[in-house]
């Protein structure tokens, strides 16, 4: 009673990629197996603490971020490196970057990545609407003329990571090929991106792949919906 739903759906979401990826239980068990949680809201701790819970001995482990992760490493025997990654909306995609990085450095034999949030209190929207950061709307009409902000949403996530030709691996995932974590730095405001700087992550990704531009088949953007960001995501 006193976990935080979200660390509930990183467990069977988590069990779910590895089972997707053909493997079980019985055989994770001490396996050098990361897990790169991504995970940045946590209303879960001020509902415990306004509760009868709070004196329960496992308030404190179920609402805390770094254990999120550190379940599942404890329920599946997982003993490689375990590690929880707060970055707002991107958190899951440094998770991914993180789970990358740790293969190429043989620190891990797989890397199970897991994103989830959940909106559990009003508070948070209701303060980013008071900013003017949601839509009024509630859609998020991105790279849109009508965009006047975003819509907030709940999701959990989750994939296997494992160097190519690993046991099991009959060749028909994907591969990723390279990946770039870095912050916009000074910009107009905390919040507002920087042209500049996203310009220079994306080189350095496909750098990372060994790719030029021209040999993209496809672009997917985290889009803001709003009339300060859109351009200038674009533009980059």
């Amino acid at each position: 009673k006193a976990m935080d739903p979200q660390q509930r759906l990183m467990l069977e979401v988590g069990y779910e990629a590895l089972h997707g990826a053909r493997l079980e239980r019985s055989s994770l068990e001490g396996t050098i197996t990361g897990v790169f949680a991504g995970i940045a809201a946590n209303d879960w701790q001020d509902i415990v603490k306004n509760s009868k819970m709070a004196r329960s001995v496992y308030a404190a482990t179920g609402a805390s971020l770094s254990i999120a992760s550190g379940r599942l490493s404890f329920v599946l025997g997982l003993q490689g490196p375990c590690c929880a990654y707060d970055t707002a909306c991107s958190a899951a995609l440094a998770a991914n970057h993180a789970a990358l990085r740790s293969l190429q450095l043989d620190e891990c034999v797989s890397g199970l990545v897991v994103g989830v949030s959940l909106m559990l209190q009003p508070s948070i929207g209701i303060t980013f609407a008071t900013a003017g950061m949601t839509s009024a709307t509630g859609h998020s009409h991105t790279f849109d003329k009508s965009a006047d902000g975003y819509a907030r949403g709940e999701a959990c996530c989750s994939t296997l990571l494992r160097v190519r030709n690993a046991v099991g691996d009959d060749g028909s995932h994907f591969a990723l090929l390279g990946s770039c974590v870095r912050c916009d730095g000074k910009s107009a405001s905390l919040t507002a991106p920087n042209g500049r700087a996203q310009e220079a992550l994306l080189r350095a990704a496909l750098a990372d792949a060994a790719l030029t531009a021209d040999e993209l088949a496809l672009a997917a953007a985290h889009g803001t919906g709003t009339a300060l960001g859109d351009p200038i995501e674009t533009g980059s």
